[in-house]
């Protein structure tokens, strides 16, 4: 099976700031570019950080406030006031930041995201070079695939290389995604294996498998026959 890889979906003409770039100059390529972020990086083109709307906000949000209203806590204010008296990318940004590299496949860059409660990731190279950066909505890209395509994948990929199965013994239909399985396997020890390597290929919604059948119950002591 072919996983896509992020350097497949990311986008390559990425906009980003130099580590001196200034708040004025942040916001106007923020918004030129409609964009909610931007990498920040160095002379050598390595990313040290993200600067985004939320980071500049802060300094909004400090000025409409009174003496009193930063909060209470000293780490906590201390980390506030320094976002918000920042004036260049470089105090402004948070770092570092949440990276990935263009061989992950979507599995391991929606984790990181889930994980790390991001929008985006940024794409670097082995020298922490930026390359693109990936969003949520471009891993997303990969459920409009055709269910052709994926029903294809699942036949030649899945059950005919992988585990070697006759593909005249099962029937794969897909439907927006939704696959459902009928037919009938040698074990049914197979059944949770099939279901699983399915539901890893690209695009695929749900695995259905209650229409399996199976000749031999190897799940239960002195087995049985279906």
């Amino acid at each position: 099976m072919r996983h896509r890889r992020i350097g497949e979906l990311m986008t390559r003409q990425v906009v980003s700031v130099r580590g001196d770039a200034p708040f004025k100059e942040i916001a106007q390529v923020l918004s030129r570019h409609r964009v909610t972020a931007v990498p920040v990086v160095d002379g050598l083109n390595r990313v040290i950080g993200v600067v985004s709307e939320g980071d500049l906000l802060r300094k909004t949000a400090d000025q409409a406030a009174g003496p009193g209203d930063l909060p209470a806590e000293p780490g906590v204010e201390a980390w506030e006031r320094a976002k918000a008296e920042g004036t260049r990318a470089e105090e402004l940004m948070s770092a570092p930041a949440v990276c990935a590299g263009p061989d992950w496949t979507v599995a391991e860059a929606a984790r990181l995201m889930e994980v790390q409660g991001v929008k985006r990731l940024v794409v670097v190279d082995d020298e922490d070079r930026l390359v693109g950066i990936v969003s949520r909505r471009d891993l997303l890209g990969i459920f409009l695939r055709q269910d052709a395509d994926i029903r294809r994948e699942i036949v030649e990929d899945v059950l005919g290389d992988t585990l070697r199965l006759d593909p005249a013994s099962l029937t794969v239909e897909v439907r927006d995604g939704r696959v459902d399985l009928t037919g009938k396997l040698p074990f049914r020890g197979m059944i949770p294996a099939v279901e699983r390597m399915c539901a890893t290929v690209d695009g695929v919604v749900s695995v259905s498998s209650t229409r399996l059948a199976y000749d031999i119950d190897d799940t239960e002591q002195g087995g049985g026959r279906s």
